[in-house]
């Protein structure tokens, strides 16, 4: 798994971190029960504090995503094999989505658009496997 980042960017490095793993997920670059880089080491790779790791990683972990081991570090915990959602991922992504497509009408995207660039992006995700 390759992992980019902009350490320019108005994101927080942490919520990139956060938002590359999920994506690698997503396109199956990586899988239930892969290992992730030590806090450390990716910390050190990208020459970033090893509390922002931390902080993506416990965000994952809270967000059911990977489990975090004391003998074994951070594994994946769910791709799109592992079955169904969690009971409340489903809220919470609605909430989420909610807004992004309120920015989107915002800005004067119609919905055609919308809907076309959603399905291009689950497209890009089926067909990296």
């Amino acid at each position: 798994m390759q992992l980019t980042l902009d350490l320019d960017s108005e994101v927080p490095i942490y919520q990139q971190i956060r938002d590359r793993i999920v994506e690698a997920i997503a396109s199956r670059q990586a899988r239930e029960g892969d290992p992730l880089p030590s806090t450390r080491q990716l910390a050190a790779d990208f020459g970033i504090n090893f509390h922002t790791v931390n902080k993506a990683y416990d965000l994952l972990r809270q967000q059911g995503v990977i489990r975090i081991n004391r003998k074994s570090g951070a594994v994946i915990r769910r791709d799109a094999a592992t079955g169904p959602p969690e009971a409340t991922f489903v809220d919470d992504w609605e909430e989420r989505m909610r807004v992004l497509l309120a920015e989107a009408t915002v800005q004067g995207m119609d919905r055609q658009d919308a809907l076309r660039r959603c399905e291009a992006l689950l497209i890009g995700f089926e067909e990296s496997s």
